[in-house]
Order: structure tokens, then C-alpha cells, then sequence
């Protein structure tokens, strides 16, 4: 299939909702790595670690083995246990509420703000309880949450804050970087987010304590450091398992990656805003597209272009416009299915309109084409074939 551009031709090729950036430099990182003595539990996890954390400005940093192993570790780390309750946004990916059930939590679903889709303090102040434990805000789609208002209310209640900021990095708020702000912050390096290791998760934080836990909780519950033993040591060889950990190690092959990546994320994100510029732009004169709203102070990373569609201007279903730019090759995506409407968490007893203002988004939301390697034809055919409904 073909398209016509402005009198150019060009091939209809299908453009994603996300794409990772694999270049050369990278692709030799992990062959060095390869070609080395060490494929997993080796000095590049280590060196990936300590410059991720030099990046967004966290004291430490712990790599593991994806986003979702991230966010079961911070659970863990946070203590949260069984009957516990954690509060959360029901506008994300599943895993941000999963990683509560892992540990026998209540996951507490909190409404949104109807301007930037992130989760409103003021419903997280009506959901809180004696059974509280922590709060885990996710800063959708790359804008920075209420941070403030938030560490405002976990101060009053000693709440712990896990910052879901799989689609943040790079992003700021109020002129500092995500991921050193609160008790821990995690991230995603799967394919589509800002920059990948294949699949990859971080925890960062502050706290030595929380590091520590994180640390031996990737590795099996395992320490190697005599000084806290339980028992006495038999020798050089021997070794602790102290609580239930899981093997959620990431290895220098992916590390290595992540290195060469985080060398060019700057450049990625810069590339993501200046298409979510092209977008504000050409697409603010079109009646029945809601562009998203940005707040002051907060510089968004931009891992989705999320738009919503006016039914009754178009007279055409969301559905409708989905099919359409899908059959005109544009891999457009929602994001997302609000968390309780799953058939798992309906068994677990929550139901429908329990969040209405994050339902409402869903209905109407469609995600864009956004990401780096994204070139200005790509651009030009979204927005014509929008233009064209």
C-alpha cells in the first residue's frame, strides 16, 4: 500500500505506538560483554547501576530483571504485607496494582485528575485508612505526578511512596529529575519505553536500608556479607539465605545495553518532545481531538501521546477511529484497560465505576505514534490520515 504526501509517494509502512533505538555502539557493547568472562552477575550490572543512579539523581541504584520485578522488590523493601493497603491509580499497566497482591496487599484505587490523567491527591486523601501502607503513584505517560502534594499526605499518615516512573525518565519535576525524590522510584527498559535493555527494570532510592533489602531480595533472599550473618560463618564459601527472595538478577548482557542506551537518552528525549511539539501544533485545529494537557513545572519524557476522541463532533465511535488508523497502517494503542475492569481483580470483588473519571479517559483515549526513531514522513502520515477522518 501506498500513500500520497503532498504529491510524494511513499511506501505505507506500519508505524508502531512504540519502537526502541538500536544503533551500532550498542550492538558492540554486548559483544564486548559476550566475549568477556562474565555474562550475568559480572561488574557491568554494577556500572550500569551507578550511572543510572548518577542520572536521575538517586543515591543507589538496583537492577533487575524487568519494570514488574521492580515494582515486587519496592513492595517487598516498603514492607508491605498481608491486609496492608496500598493506593494507586486503576490508569496504568496491571502490574502497578499486581505488585501489592504479590505480597498479600489491598490494592486502593484512587481517581485521576481529568486534565493529566495522574492519580488526584485529593481521592488518595478519601481512600486512606488505618490499614494504609504506601501510596504508588505513576507518572502516566512521562508527566510528573502531584509529587509535593503527595509526600504531603504520606508525612501525615508515615506512608511510604514507590514511585511508578516506568514512563518517566528523563522527566521533571519542578526543575529535578524523577527517581530521587521519594522513599523509591522504578523504572522500565522493555522495548517501547525511553531507552531498553530488552527486558530490565531499576529501583532507585535514597535509603542504604531499603538498598540493602532490594539488593538481597533480587538474589534469592542470599547475603554474602559476614557482618550480617544469623549464624556463625563456616567459611570463605559460605553464604545466608535469610527471607524468601526471588531470582530477579539482571545480567551484563542486558546492562551493557543499558549503559549504551542511557548514553543516548538525552538525545531520545529531546526527539520525543520535539514530536509532541509537531503534534500540539498541527493537530490543536481538529474539533473532536482533545490534545493532553501539560502542567507548569513539569517537563513530561513523553513515552505516550495520548489523545482523546469527541464521539459526538466526529460522529464516530473511539472504536471506530481505531480500526480506521489501524487499517491505515498507524499502530495507535489505548492505554489503559483501568486495572479493576480485568476479569481478576472482578473476582476479587472490585467493580465498575469505582474511579469514573479514569473510565471516562479510557473510553475516549487513543495513543499516538511516539518515539525516537520516529522521521518527519512518519509524523506528516499521522497527522494527515487524523486530519483525514
Amino acid at each position: 500500500m501506498t500513500v500520497n504526501l503532498g504529491g510524494i509517494i511513499v511506501t505505507n509502512r506500519f508505524i508502531p505506538y512504540g519502537k526502541q533505538w538500536i544503533d551500532e555502539d550498542d550492538i558492540q557493547a554486548v559483544v564486548e560483554v559476550l566475549k568477556s568472562d562474565y555474562l550475568t552477575t559480572g561488574p557491568t550490572v554494577k556500572e550500569f547501576e551507578e550511572k543510572f543512579a548518577e542520572y536521575v539523581g538517586a543515591k543507589y541504584a538496583v537492577a533487575v530483571s524487568n519494570g514488574t520485578a521492580a515494582l515486587h522488590a519496592a513492595s517487598f523493601a516498603a514492607g508491605i504485607k498481608e491486609g496492608d493497603e496500598v493506593i494507586t491509580t486503576p490508569l496504568t499497566f496491571a502490574a502497578s496494582a499486581n505488585c501489592i497482591l504479590y505480597q498479600n496487599g489491598v490494592p486502593v484505587f484512587a481517581d485521576v485528575d481529568p486534565d493529566t490523567y495522574n492519580i488526584n491527591p485529593e481521592e488518595i486523601r478519601k481512600k486512606i485508612t488505618s490499614k494504609t501502607k504506601a501510596i504508588i503513584p505513576v507518572h502516566f505517560t512521562g508527566q510528573p505526578c502531584d509529587i509535593d502534594e503527595i509526600h504531603q499526605i504520606a508525612r501525615e499518615y508515615n506512608l511510604i511512596v514507590i514511585e511508578d516512573a516506568a514512563h518517566a525518565l528523563g522527566a521533571r519535576y519542578r526543575g529535578k529529575k524523577i527517581g530521587g525524590l521519594s522513599d523509591m522510584s522504578i523504572f522500565s527498559f522493555h522495548p517501547v519505553k525511553h531507552i531498553t535493555t530488552g527486558e530490565g527494570g531499576m529501583i532507585t532510592t535514597n535509603s542504604k536500608e531499603l538498598y540493602n533489602k532490594l539488593i538481597q531480595f533480587r538474589s534469592h533472599g542470599i547475603t554474602k556479607n559476614e557482618d550480617n550473618y544469623i549464624n556463625e560463618s563456616h567459611g570463605s564459601w559460605y553464604h545466608e539465605q535469610q527471607f524468601l527472595g526471588y531470582n530477579y538478577r539482571m545480567t551484563d548482557i542486558q546492562a551493557a545495553l543499558g549503559v549504551s542506551q542511557l548514553n543516548k537518552s538525552d538525545n531520545f528525549l529531546e526527539r520525543r518532545r520535539e514530536i509532541a511539539q509537531i503534534y500540539n501544533q498541527e493537530l490543536k485545529d481538529i474539533e473532536w481531538i482533545k490534545l493532553p494537557y501539560q502542567e507548569s513545572e513539569r517537563e513530561s519524557s513523553w513515552h505516550l501521546y495520548i489523545v482523546q476522541i469527541d464521539e459526538k463532533k466526529l460522529d464516530k465511535s473511539r472504536r471506530e477511529v481505531f480500526d480506521y488508523l489501524r487499517k491505515e497502517g498507524l499502530g495507535v494503542q489505548i492505554h489503559y484497560i483501568p486495572v479493576y475492569w480485568h476479569p481478576y481483580y472482578e473476582k476479587l470483588g472490585y467493580n465498575k465505576k469505582l474511579c469514573e473519571v479514569a473510565e471516562r479517559i479510557y473510553i475516549k483515549a487513543i495513543s499516538l505514534p511516539i518515539y525516537p526513531k520516529m522521521d518527519d514522513i512518519d509524523i506528516d502520515r499521522v497527522i494527515k490520515v487524523l486530519s483525514s477522518i
